[in-house]
């Protein structure tokens, strides 16, 4: 009998655990949708690549149709109409008012908005919703819900109306009025906070999801960065922000990123306790394959399929032809994700005569020919390579190379 129930005892824990295992494997694979912001003000080739390539990632797209700038106005973005026709996903039309405006011109806006959508529409696109992109102030946010409430009353209600939110914005009375005037919004929880925190915060990220999560009454979703940017010019009174459009200005740089594994951090943390109205993720931005600032598209469906984040570096030896024991060095990231260059790589080799090193590297001393020193940083994309340099050897050691990350 004590066999019996031993053996029951066994059984059971062996059920819960498995029940445990299924638990978390869903708690930590949430249903949410995956969406891309498609933010590009000029639409080039390179479009049709990456909405190909991320047609199984992406179940919407919210494209960037209408800015309106102090100084700028009005600009209409020109997009591949045919080629998100093609696409076929539903799309969302994204305007953006800048948070320098002074006022909000209701009537002039909805004008353009509405040119918009009936070119959109006209071209057969499947428009289901607008979002207004506006980074008022906390003071404004009365203003701001007037605004909306008389967009609601203009647009169609077959479409769905949208707002993306601040987290400066949570701690206001104001915000459930402005919430109540949408059916839907987005949290941006990534921004310039300071030179030395840089874009994003995991930690305050999930801090304001959660306050944000207990004063929604409506659904939302969490917009995380896919990208980074450049501060130029930084003082006292600001800088200059360059991320996937050049400022073409003299000063100081320095470039701000998103670690994939701090953001992939973030979501396993948010996804062990669900929260009400949580929709899903929208990613800033697309990528694209000269977007140097934006993820790229491995790296993106890396951190949203949950697989490993980790580099794996090789280095290439290319024999020159008639060039007895002359190698080209190439160093490639055969790894699911972009990372930053190796801090050094040794080769081990014999008969050493001369070698160099380019780019980012330099050797470390003329007498240790096969040390690499990165000497600047940058990143590698997910499969790409670069040069590292050349080198004349009588004989390379197999599997003597050694990449230190």
């Amino acid at each position: 009998m004590k066999r019996w129930i031993a053996l029951i005892v066994i059984m059971l824990l062996a059920v819960m655990a498995w029940f445990a295992g299924r638990y978390q494997a869903i708690n930590l694979h949430q249903p949410w949708d995956q969406q891309a912001y498609v933010w590009q003000r000029v639409w080039t080739p390179q479009h049709a690549e990456a909405l190909a390539a991320s047609h199984d990632l992406f179940a919407t797209l919210r494209v960037l149709g209408l800015q309106v700038h102090p100084r700028e106005g009005f600009r209409e973005i020109t997009v591949n109409t045919a080629l998100l026709k093609q696409d076929g996903r539903p799309l969302w039309l994204v305007v953006r008012l800048d948070g320098q405006l002074m006022q909000l011109d209701e009537a002039a806006i909805y004008a353009r908005l509405q040119q918009q959508l009936q070119r959109w529409q006209a071209a057969g696109l499947p428009v289901i919703g607008v979002e207004i992109d506006h980074d008022a102030a906390t003071a404004r946010l009365p203003e701001y819900q007037k605004f909306l409430r008389q967009l609601r009353q203009w647009l169609p209600p077959s479409l769905q109306l949208g707002i993306t939110a601040l987290p400066a914005w949570i701690r206001s009375p104001a915000l459930p009025g402005v919430l109540q005037q949408v059916d839907s919004s987005v949290l941006q929880v990534h921004a310039v906070l300071s030179p030395t925190q840089g874009l994003f915060d995991d930690q305050l990220a999930l801090e304001w999801t959660r306050q944000y999560a207990r004063l929604s009454p409506k659904p939302f979703r969490i917009a995380l960065p896919a990208y980074g940017m450049a501060l130029i010019g930084f003082d006292a009174q600001g800088a200059m922000v360059e991320s996937e459009v050049s400022q073409r200005v003299a000063g100081n740089t320095q470039e701000l990123t998103v670690a994939p594994q701090q953001v992939a951090d973030f979501l396993r943390q948010l996804a062990q306790r669900p929260l009400p109205h949580l929709r899903g993720i929208i990613w800033f931005r697309l990528p694209l394959t000269n977007d140097r600032r934006a993820w790229s598209m491995a790296t993106l469906r890396a951190v949203i399929q949950h697989q490993p984040l980790l580099a794996n570096w090789r280095v290439k030896f290319l024999p020159q032809p008639q060039q007895n024991g002359l190698y080209d060095l190439i160093i490639e990231n055969q790894g699911p994700v972009d990372a930053p260059l190796p801090r050094e790589i040794h080769i081990q080799a014999e008969g050493c005569l001369a070698a160099d090193a380019v780019g980012h590297y330099q050797l470390a001393t003329p007498s240790e020919a096969q040390r690499f020193i990165r000497i600047s940083g940058d990143q590698l994309r997910a499969g790409q390579s670069r040069p590292l340099g050349w080198l004349r050897c009588q004989q390379i050691t197999p599997g003597g190379t050694h990449v230190i990350p």
